[in-house]
């Protein structure tokens, strides 16, 4: 094992967390092997064995909540409140696959010609690399780990070096839930592209899971091409946010706010552009710059709504964004105040945009930080046709007085998700996953463990 380590940092403190282990790719191809070696026996397991660990290691995280919320506070930075919401949702995509196990479809049919009987059924593809972001430490591993186990797959996962702690953890209360030691390896590295590389070329990886941006998912793709791996990619977003003339504007800011200022922004489904009907744009407006005003920005262990972007680096790129918007014409209608002398330079005041034109650059960018530019419209298809005209088309939403109004707005949305009347798409009996180059595949519900596997059809002789 290697003796190299990399050390894990607080991004609102820059204090020394911890240290752990950076793999050599050939390191980690000797974690391969031990997933390999360990399929044969995991994927025969009954459907109910596996999901009796899945479920136990549900409740664990449950029982566990304050600790694994602390540790998310630390190596993220996110709040208190936003950790602990996402170690519960985490824990429910165990749950989920608990249940989808045994639940694993197949079909009998008659061949139209007669003669033939043919018997469907659904295999588990085998070894699974999972690469899972920083942003979303536990949940991203859940969401991927769960259908894999549930399905009958075996796991290498490589976390982000930003937060391996939280996924170290997690993989952690499985083991103690009864998985067995090889069923699930973790791969921490500094190295990801030669490791990554390393790993999509060998033969007994069958599966790629990746969560992250476009252009790199771009390019695990065409190294998925080379073997013809089975890919399922959540990329990157750029989720409009639509107020109509006639919404409920209390609760459309209220929405804004869970849709844009949840981890600070830092979120694929965040809301990018507020879109808000001419009639009611003043009104939004203030209501919400209110709202941001009030958000107080600090260190997430002392209690602050909004902690630091996940390093200096983040940091400064979005604040490029907001000089840049304004330079465009833009105004910082509403900010919130920054800590005084933060520990780093890693924090970035909520800020509202207003004046923001239809052309500016900050709209065709993922922001990936608390900023909201707000856009107004009051030609319907003008909107939408503006709205539509980006490479990605994750999640969206839609606030307007009449749900049917907000639903036929959703369905001419291009993007895979839409929020009707609120500000949170993600559940884990839902599909997740975006259309356009936001994707591939679908996460969650039951599409997330058909992903894990594949069909066979038995052609049985049936003739007299």
């Amino acid at each position: 094992m290697s003796t190299a380590t990399f050390a894990v940092t607080n991004p609102a403190t820059g204090e020394h967390l911890d240290d752990v282990v950076d793999l050599t790719a050939e390191q980690a191809l000797e974690k391969v092997k031990s997933a390999q070696q360990a399929f044969t026996s995991w994927r025969q397991k009954a459907p109910r064995q596996r999901a009796e660990i899945l479920a136990k290691a549900h409740q664990m995280m449950i029982d566990d909540v304050e600790r694994l919320r602390d540790l998310m506070v630390a190596e993220n930075g996110k709040s208190k409140a936003d950790a602990e919401a996402e170690v519960r949702y985490a824990a429910e995509f165990f749950r989920w696959y608990a249940e989808e196990a045994v639940r694993m479809h197949g079909d009998y049919m008659t061949a139209p010609a007669g003669g033939v009987r043919n018997v469907v059924t659904h295999h588990p593809v085998g070894v699974a690399l999972l690469i899972t972001p920083w942003n979303f430490p536990a949940a991203m591993a859940t969401r991927k780990i769960g259908p894999a186990l549930a399905a009958g797959c075996t796991v290498v996962l490589k976390p982000a070096r930003e937060t391996p702690l939280t996924a170290i953890a997690i993989v952690e209360i499985l083991l103690k839930a009864g998985l067995p030691a090889d069923a699930v390896q973790v791969v921490t590295t500094t190295g990801t592209r030669e490791v990554v590389s390393a790993l999509l070329a060998d033969d007994r990886v069958k599966k790629l899971s990746f969560t992250g941006s476009t252009p790199v998912g771009r390019n695990l793709l065409s190294q998925c091409a080379a073997r013809v791996v089975n890919a399922t990619m959540e990329l990157g977003g750029n989720a409009p946010f639509i107020v109509t003339a006639d919404a409920d504007i209390d609760a459309a800011v209220e929405g804004a706010m869970l849709a844009k200022f949840r981890n600070s922004g830092q979120a694929c489904t965040a809301a990018n552009t507020f879109y808000v009907h001419a009639d009611v744009a003043d009104e939004f407006i203030e209501a919400f710059g209110a709202k941001i005003s009030q958000l107080s920005v600090g260190d997430a262990a002392e209690g602050a709504a909004i902690g630091p972007v996940i390093h200096d680096k983040a940091a400064t790129e979005i604040r490029s964004l907001i000089d840049s918007a304004v330079a465009e014409g833009a105004r910082v209608a509403y900010q919130a105040q920054l800590p005084e002398s933060p520990a780093t330079e890693a924090f970035v005041a909520p800020t509202l945009l207003s004046n923001v034109s239809a052309d500016a650059a900050i709209l065709k960018e993922e922001i990936f930080g608390p900023v909201a530019p707000v856009a107004v419209w009051d030609d319907l298809e003008e909107m939408l046709a503006q709205v539509n005209d980006v490479e990605v088309g994750l999640s969206s939403y839609v606030y307007a007085g009449k749900l049917q109004d907000a639903m036929k707005i959703g369905e001419r949305l291009e993007t895979g998700m839409v929020g009707i009347n609120r500000g949170i798409v993600s559940d884990p009996s839902a599909p997740f996953g975006g259309v356009k180059q936001a994707g591939v595949g679908r996460e969650g519900g039951h599409w997330g463990i058909e992903e894990f596997t594949e069909p066979q059809y038995l052609a049985v002789d049936w003739s007299e």
